[in-house]
């Protein structure tokens, strides 16, 4: 009997050993060894496929014309600090009212149509304003829409650029309000704001553009000359709230220089003295 029990005990053992059964606990037995693998191969971090900050398009665009991007501007004031009161005279400008470091770019005639400049503007969404003359744009009228279709100011300019202060009260009407209908005319927007050309006005001036519909007279404080910035101020700084003034030229009158690099030149200067810039129609 003795030596039976003991053959059956060396049977059993053997089978324990072939079936891989342990006295260890059987959730550790059932458990897989890790394989042994090679390290696995470099995927992309979550900041790689990320999509790309929104400021980064618009620091690529401003690279593309050698420029670094402006801060945001302010939100616009809930109330606009110039207003034209109910049957009151139209207000004559030169700056907006605000202590934020802003300013306005307003530009000229629109004798120089530069392709550059509206695939500049469009890249770098810079707001300004466009005091347009009749005379000046007739001849490409389509030139101004794509900068007026990106959300920029259009604004009067009278229809032949004359001096208003040698017209009589109703040629001076004549000028203003021809050219705010040829503008409603070409693109669907009557203006809201006037610059007299030269800057030369009177009260007769001021009387016509009431008459034609205008809520101001906008003068400036700067104006970008072909590299350099002139003053009226004797600091020569930009202060805030000016309105700043350049003009559609081109290479015969930038001697040698274009439109875009002009606006660039202006662009820089007024990052230099640390100002960005707003839009004048939520000003006025």
């Amino acid at each position: 009997m003795k030596k039976t029990i003991a053959l059956w005990a060396a049977l059993t053992a053997v089978a324990l050993l072939v079936t891989g059964c342990t006295a260890e606990e059987p959730s550790a037995a059932a458990a897989p060894l890790p394989e042994r693998t090679s390290a696995p191969a470099a995927t992309p971090s979550a900041q790689d496929e990320a999509p790309a900050a929104p400021g980064a398009a618009a620091a690529a665009a401003y690279r593309k014309w050698g420029l670094k991007p402006f801060a945001a501007p302010p939100a616009p004031p809930a109330v606009k600090p110039v207003v034209r009161p109910a049957g009151g005279p139209v207000p004559v400008i030169s700056e907006i009212p605000t202590r934020e470091k802003i300013v306005f770019i307003t530009i000229d005639d629109g004798a120089e149509k530069d392709p550059g400049f509206v695939r500049m503007m469009k890249d770098l969404k810079v707001p300004f304003t466009m005091f347009l003359t009749d005379s000046a744009i007739r001849a490409d009228y389509p030139y101004f829409a794509p900068l007026i279709a990106e959300g920029n100011g259009l604004a009067n300019h009278t229809l032949t650029h004359p001096n208003l202060r040698t017209l009589s009260p109703e040629a001076q009407r004549r000028e203003i309000c021809g050219q705010q209908t040829k503008l409603k005319q070409r693109y669907g927007t009557t203006p809201r704001l006037f610059r007299p050309p030269y800057g030369n006005w009177n009260e007769a001036t001021r009387a016509a553009a009431g008459e034609c519909g205008l809520d101001a007279i906008v003068l400036w404080r700067e104006s970008m000359q072909i590299k350099n910035m002139q003053y009226q101020r004797g600091d020569r700084k930009l202060h805030p709230g000016d309105i700043v003034l350049a003009h559609f030229r081109g290479p015969s009158e930038l001697k040698g220089r274009t439109m875009t690099e002009m606006t660039a030149t202006m662009l820089r200067k007024i990052q230099e003295q640390g100002f960005t810039v707003a839009r004048l129609e939520d000003y006025v």
